[in-house]
């Protein structure tokens, strides 16, 4: 059976006061929160229904289940949010008056180490958000040609020498099969350029997207939402790095049927990222659909 509340260790939610102002939650409402993970803003979105209120969660890593929360209004989709609309159709949850999606990687999948999301502890280079999928970062790097790594690091990770990194990889792999966190690093170390961290977790974040489909994701689900949504309804959305945040800030920029809500995005306070370091580059982005009072 569910646990009643979301495990606190699992991932400390980002800017949750902000987002349940933006959000204007109206009691008996539909909400959907596309980035459940340790359930923090659905839980905080749910203090604000009555019983005739209802919240649908997306989340497609399996860890992320076990925080499902005990309570009738409340349903969890165990696929990727880019299937939002079926749901939401499948559960007769269209029109919703808000949507949410934090677009960070959870604390819970960083700290564990057999993830291969941190270059902090050594692991198998998977990174799959859905173990369900074949494809890993480890494949990638086995199988993909010097043109094809060149395009996702610079693509997805904005790596400066991209092609330099792509040839060490493929020089590398000759003698031996490039599988773990330590191994990557230290390829990728040897050819870094300005600040060693950065460049890693840059490199890093190139295969998480590639291995995920991450933006392609974003786009469809950002598609999705203003149909699925009412008049007057909230779209609100966290980023954490520039490729995401773009095409957010496009998309409510130029979808006719929506209209900013704040001309700049919102950022956590000082005090909330001292207590969590990991929501400093947090970026809160809020349209509505129709006119903004």
């Amino acid at each position: 059976m569910p646990d009643k509340t979301p495990r606190k260790s699992y991932h400390e939610p980002v800017m949750l006061q902000e987002v349940i102002e933006a959000l204007q939650i109206i009691p008996g409402g539909i909400y959907a929160d596309m980035t459940f993970g340790g359930g923090g803003h659905s839980k905080a979105i749910l203090l604000q229904l009555n019983k005739e209120g209802k919240l649908i969660a997306f989340d497609q890593d399996e860890d992320a289940w076990k925080n499902a929360i005990d309570d009738p209004r409340f349903l969890l989709v165990k696929e990727n949010f880019r299937h939002l609309q079926r749901f939401l159709k499948l559960y007769h949850m269209i029109p919703a008056e808000g949507i949410l999606a934090d677009l960070g990687v959870s604390s819970h999948q960083f700290d564990t180490a057999g993830r291969g999301f941190s270059m902090q502890q050594n692991a198998l280079l998977d990174m799959r958000m859905d173990r369900r999928q074949t494809l890993t970062a480890k494949d990638i790097l086995r199988s993909y040609d010097p043109a094809a790594l060149q395009e996702i690091f610079e693509q997805y990770g904005e790596v400066p020498n991209a092609r330099t990194l792509a040839y060490r990889i493929v020089e590398a792999r000759k003698t031996f099969p490039i599988e773990t966190v330590a191994e990557l690093t230290a390829i990728a170390g040897g050819v870094s350029r300005g600040n060693p961290a950065r460049y890693l977790a840059q490199v890093f974040q190139a295969l998480r997207i590639t291995v995920n489909d991450e933006l392609n994701a974003l786009r469809e689900m950002l598609e999705q939402s203003v149909s699925v949504l009412k008049p007057d309804g909230r779209l609100v959305i966290i980023t954490f790095h520039s490729l995401e945040d773009r095409i957010v800030k496009e998309f409510m920029k130029n979808e006719k049927r929506l209209n900013i809500v704040y001309k700049k995005p919102l950022v956590p306070s000082f005090e909330e990222i001292k207590r969590n370091p990991r929501a400093r580059s947090a970026k809160l982005r809020v349209a509505k659909k129709g006119a903004v009072e």
